[in-house]
């Protein structure tokens, strides 16, 4: 699951703003104008725009360089404050400059419902002298790092000379570039590997409809058209929905939830698929991922992370769960699921006609291997053909049934052929589990399991349990 991911090195550069909250109440009505008058009770700053995405990247074990532009100004301090306790943040690339002013948005609330926001911003462009330290910072960050995202909240970071230096560097070293976007331009994002636009920006930027499928489609085949890479869609409750340079479209649901705050939100989306990606997995997982993450963090009040330990429930809880015994056909699709849910594969096989410590031990050990064990028993006449006409003791759905109930048990498959070879190629494990009678040279299927990388696991057998002597104990007793 994701918290066996080895997460890798961020660089975010972007739009960094400070997000602060004034807490009340509400109780009456001013008599000098016809507008609320709020009790306050307390306020608070938080990281936000870019500096959110790199807390939520950091929440979930990145280590993170963030670069971006504050004045000399409280907000800058407020703005160091709130990312202090962040360690795994290198803060080194924000640069303080006295023609900036550092953006804040201060949101009054009367409990959960937000009264007014009032934004302190002057929008500046970067002097030439400032964008070329902007660029240094850059180039040096991404000489060390595993994926860029580039936050552009269209405050004058991101210029388009800032975007193509940056682009082009991390290319050279392919390096995968993210870009969540506010610009209508998306020209500007030549290069880029990924978007990462809502139903709203899409619309904009594309000038076309996305009420439809298609019409998802052809608004996704026009933006990459403009910039050259894939799309990923938030639709909001809707879910996700990632459309690649091939042509293929993948949906993703989004868990239910209660929404209270949609700000941050797509912070959130772009720092998880980018984590997610830095630990080696692949796109259609991270945004599985990054949907319920997103899902979590609207259920926050105001801009909030989402941690590892609080993703990692969420998704296991959203994983197909099942003991039963399925066709291969199926369990190819719960396994797809598993997966795209950060969940490691573990797969055994056997005849387990009589279940006895020896089997308990194995899937006991198997299960600790990874998060999901699936079991493949023997068929009946692949029993017959292995051990002869008087076995097995208990037929095929017998054994499953016993099998799919143990706890460590989270799938079973009949095979019928003498080995599981095509069912492990359907199935692609993560780890290929046998007993330590085995030698891994001699593990069926552990050959392919390697090509597509994953391992074998021996584990320790009980000695003198088999069910061959509990079958001949027991003719014995006759």
């Amino acid at each position: 699951m994701i918290e066996n991911f080895q997460f890798g090195s961020l660089v975010v550069i972007g739009d960094l703003l400070l997000d602060q909250y004034i807490y009340g109440s509400v109780e009456r009505i001013s008599p000098e104008a016809p507008v609320p008058v709020l009790r306050r009770d307390r306020q608070a700053s938080v990281p936000g725009g870019a500096a959110n995405v790199a807390v939520n990247a950091a929440a979930l074990g990145c280590a993170v360089k963030l670069i971006g532009v504050v004045g000399c100004d409280p907000a800058a301090d407020a703005l160091h404050n709130a990312l202090a306790p962040w360690d795994t943040i290198d803060c080194t690339g924000i640069l303080a400059d006295p023609q900036w002013t550092t953006i804040t948005k201060t949101r009054v609330l009367s409990g959960r419902q937000q009264i007014v926001r009032i934004d302190d911003e002057r929008i500046e462009t970067p002097s030439a002298q400032l964008t070329a330290r902007l660029i240094a910072a850059g180039k040096a960050a991404i000489a060390t790092c595993d994926v860029l995202v580039c936050s552009d909240y269209a405050k004058g970071v991101l210029s388009e000379d800032v975007l193509a230096e940056l682009i082009a560097t991390a290319r050279s070293r392919d390096i995968p570039v993210i870009v969540d976007p506010k610009r209508r331009d998306l020209a500007a994002y030549r290069g880029a590997s990924l978007i990462t636009p809502n139903r709203k920006e899409l619309a904009q930027a594309t000038g076309l409809p996305l009420h439809t499928h298609d019409e998802i489609e052809r608004a996704s085949r026009a933006a990459s058209a403009a910039f050259g890479g894939d799309v990923l869609l938030t639709r909001s409750e809707e879910g996700m929905t990632l459309w690649r340079t091939d042509g293929t479209m993948t949906d993703a649901a989004t868990r239910k939830s209660e929404v209270y705050d949609v700000s941050g939100a797509g912070d959130t989306v772009v720092a998880t698929v980018a984590a997610v990606l830095s630990a080696g997995q692949t796109l259609d997982t991270a945004m599985v991922i990054a949907t319920t993450a997103a899902s979590i963090a609207v259920g926050k009040l105001g801009t909030a992370s989402v941690s590892k330990e609080e993703l990692s429930r969420a998704l296991r809880a959203e994983m197909v769960e099942t003991g039963q015994t399925l066709p291969l056909d199926q369990a190819v699709q719960v396994v797809q699921n598993w997966r795209q849910h950060g969940a490691r594969v573990v797969f055994t096989n056997g005849c387990f006609d009589l279940v006895h410590p020896g089997h308990i031990a194995l899937l006991h050990g198997a299960a600790r291997e990874g998060d999901k064990l699936i079991v493949a028993i023997n068929s009946d006449q692949s029993v017959r053909r292995l051990k002869g006409e008087s076995r097995p003791v208990q037929d095929e759905q017998a054994r499953a049934m016993v099998i799919g109930a143990l706890r460590d048990v989270d799938m079973v498959v009949i095979f019928d052929e003498d080995t599981p070879l095509e069912t492990i190629r359907a199935l692609k494990p993560d780890v290929l589990v046998k007993g330590a009678d085995y030698t891994e040279e001699n593990v069926v299927g552990g050959d392919f399991v390697k090509q597509n990388g994953g391992r074998v696991a021996l584990i320790d057998i009980v000695s003198g349990r088999s069910t061959t002597l509990l079958v001949r104990k027991m003719q014995q007793a006759v």
